[in-house]
């Protein structure tokens, strides 16, 4: 008989790491892993990647996963491999065949498609996908052979480009460069795409590089994490704030710290913005975030007086 495994003592961590997530690995999974490895006692991702998908996903500790949202709306850069004429019941190489076609596609026809997917377009969610219809994923409904309707939702293809993969001689695999608005289904565009190439396509692999201005080459792997001692996990986590570098930064005195982190509106010379970090001037410390309107700064997201000192034990 086994011997129970020991209980892991855990403890408060505050950050972002950076996680280039493993083939194979459900976001969650790969979570629930490095929250392990970290001995965190709270912990969020911030929008799930397939698991035939790898590569940045950035996972929230603590405090941070109260800022978590601002990743899961943020653009994203991937790059995928579709293979052409043949579509599979699930868009990737996970699916059942359900189709091959015959390949005629030209470098003016993937310059073509280019044109036709940037932009604002609509997408139809896939089957095969974690979107909740009724209280259950849409992908438990295809395990059972039920299809349900999904209603087309409106993404934005900022950036789209498609070349012949140079591996396949045959020209019956492209690459894909797509940078993307949030709920943007690549599996769904590389099908789409290959609809309008007229032989159908589905996905073969596919990296997420960016996200919310989050690279790759920022990342660390779970092999690498796994390997270093607990004081080197601790390391490689970005403050909390690293989360708000879009935001414009406002200081405010101890009174004001004070009644804003209750949630008091506090009322300055300030301009409007729809985005702001809020810290105490004295100790230097992030407060939360807010808005301003109309002279007022209005708080949003507030970090606890606990965490605020469990941050400044570390920083």
């Amino acid at each position: 008989m086994n011997a129970p495994r020991a209980r892991v003592a855990r403890r408060p961590v505050h950050g972002v790491l950076l996680l280039d997530k493993p083939l194979g690995w459900s976001s969650n999974d790969a979570l629930q892993k490095v929250k392990w490895l970290l001995r965190a006692e709270k912990a969020g991702h911030t929008g799930t990647l397939d698991p035939l998908a790898t590569g940045v996903l950035p996972l929230c500790f603590g405090g941070a996963t109260k800022f978590s949202q601002l990743q899961l709306d943020a653009d994203k850069t991937y790059l995928a491999t579709a293979r052409l004429g043949v579509k599979t019941s699930t868009a990737d190489a996970e699916g059942e065949v359900i189709e091959e076609r015959a390949v005629n596609v030209t470098a003016q026809a993937l310059q073509n498609v280019v044109a036709r997917f940037t932009g604002p377009i609509r997408q139809i969610p896939p089957m095969h996908s974690a979107l909740k219809k009724d209280g259950k994923a849409l992908y438990e409904y295809a395990r059972a052979g039920i299809e349900v309707e999904r209603v087309a939702r409106d993404v934005t293809i900022h950036g789209l480009t498609i070349d012949f993969d140079e591996q396949d001689g045959a020209q019956r695999a492209v690459q894909m460069t797509v940078r993307c608005s949030k709920g943007t289904y690549i599996r769904t565009l590389g099908e789409d795409i290959g609809e309008a190439l007229g032989c159908g396509a589905h996905l073969t692999a596919l990296r997420r590089v960016e996200t919310g201005g989050f690279l790759a080459a920022q990342c660390v792997t779970l092999e690498a994490l796994e390997a270093m001692t607990e004081d080197e996990r601790l390391k490689c986590l970005l403050p909390v704030d690293a989360l708000l570098g879009a935001h414009t930064v406002l200081t405010l005195d101890a009174e004001n710290a004070g009644r804003f982190l209750s949630g008091v509106r506090r009322r300055g010379a300030w301009t409007d913005e729809e985005r702001v970090a809020v810290y105490a001037e004295t100790p230097r410390a992030l407060l939360g975030t807010a808005h301003v309107s109309a002279g007022e700064l209005i708080p949003g997201r507030l970090l606890s007086p606990i965490e605020i000192e469990q941050i400044a034990r570390v920083s």
